[in-house]
């Protein structure tokens, strides 16, 4: 009898892991159980060209059917696994169907955070996360209505272009002090901040949300806790989101910001795993526990969940790197920058759209923020596990090619 591996969620992770335990050497049945109705798509476009409408959801895809086909991948999709019975390696479905596995991995990914104001159920409302949202937040895009953004991260701000390129009057409400605050450096937030201006888009910081206004159950108005208002026609709300450990907490694995997992990926039950937004894991190279929303992390960990299920020797033990585009800028963020001591910018960030911002610690590089540089991008993460100290000088130089930093 042949083994079955099960793949619980089809995201990102799920697309990377599945072939590529058959590229291993899988033998089993390979079993990908998805909520969803679609095969796994790429998320960082819904944002950004799927809500342009400039993608069809067969340019978002992943991997086209006929990879998993191939590979011999089975999927059950528009059902969800709703609990595990680790005594008996079984997983329930949403169908009240049981599954029997041998080895099982949780590529739950994450879930908006949702807000509990009044009015928030009104029409014109929405979260963005998956295509079921976007479609419905297409049907709500009008030249010259009113969008309103409730937060400044980067979903928000990427959200923000796509609306104002399709004409929409755009605010962006932040809670806090600065747009991105969270994830990055004052100077970061400055230049987004100018740049969606010039953009005409209209920014707001230290202003809460307390609730919404409808005209005929539909949205009109957001109100703030400073007392002011403004019209809405679409309200599209990204204040963060949460990891699906649910069913992880369900079975009694290890959970703690996310599924806590190894080296290997592997969670507190040797033959369960865990990839992507989901999981709470240490990264060597800054020695600290984690959790990441990224394509990177994703990717390799599943990669590394293939090749230890398979007998090989893998551990996770990568640089995490994530991007954002708005407008005509691509941000290129390499390595975690909390902790630094010091910023050196190379270009102009104040007059330009083209400059890096490195994070330094003890004098050395442990991130960078590079918008339209991918030279420097590149420049980093090839630097950060060298753990070596750089030409300060140099650094700030944009005359100075990045070649020579390596030297």
């Amino acid at each position: 009898m042949s083994e079955t591996f099960v793949i619980a969620g089809a995201s990102h992770a799920a697309a990377m892991l599945a072939p590529g335990l058959r590229q291993q050497g899988w033998q089993g049945r390979i079993i990908v159980v998805g909520a969803e109705a679609s095969i796994p798509y790429h998320r960082p476009p819904l944002s950004k060209e799927f809500l342009a409408g400039e993608k069809s959801l067969d340019e978002i895809l992943i991997r086209p059917m006929k990879v998993y086909e191939k590979a011999e991948v089975e999927f059950i999709l528009g059902t969800s696994i709703e609990s595990i019975n680790r005594d008996n390696k079984t997983v329930r479905l949403s169908n009240n169907e049981n599954l029997s596995y041998d080895k099982l991995a949780l590529t739950t990914g994450s879930k908006v955070r949702k807000v509990n104001l009044p009015g928030v159920d009104l029409d014109g409302i929405f979260y963005l996360r998956d295509l079921k949202d976007v479609d419905r937040i297409k049907t709500h895009i009008n030249p010259g209505a009113a969008a309103v953004i409730v937060g400044g991260g980067y979903i928000g701000l990427e959200t923000a272009a796509v609306l104002n390129k399709k004409g929409m009057d755009v605010k962006v409400l932040e809670m806090m002090e600065r747009v991105l605050q969270r994830v990055t450096a004052p100077g970061l937030s400055e230049f987004y901040t100018r740049t969606h201006g010039e953009e005409g888009v209209s920014i707001r910081c230290g202003v809460g949300v307390t609730g919404f206004k409808g005209d005929k159950g539909k949205v009109a108005k957001v109100l703030c806790s400073d007392g002011s208002e403004f019209n809405a026609d679409l309200v599209i709300i990204g204040v963060g989101i949460l990891p699906n450990a649910q069913l992880a907490e369900g079975a009694g694995l290890q959970v703690k910001n996310g599924i806590v997992v190894n080296a290997q990926a592997q969670t507190s039950d040797p033959d369960i795993f865990a990839a992507g937004d989901c999981t709470y894991h240490h990264n060597p190279v800054y020695d600290r526990w984690v959790r990441l929303e990224s394509v990177q992390n994703a990717t390799d960990q599943s990669r590394v969940i293939a090749a230890a299920v398979c007998g090989k020797e893998a551990s996770y033990n990568a640089i995490p790197w994530f991007w954002s585009e708005q407008y005509d800028l691509m941000l290129q963020i390499a390595g975690l920058s909390q902790g630094y001591d010091e910023i050196i910018t190379r270009g102009d960030s104040e007059n330009s759209r083209s400059f890096a911002a490195f994070y330094l610690k003890e004098d050395k590089v442990i991130a960078v923020d590079a918008v339209n540089k991918p030279q420097e991008f590149m420049f980093t993460k090839k630097l950060i596990p060298q753990g070596r100290e750089v030409d300060k000088t140099k650094l700030a130089d944009a005359d100075v090619p990045v070649k020579e930093l390596l030297q």
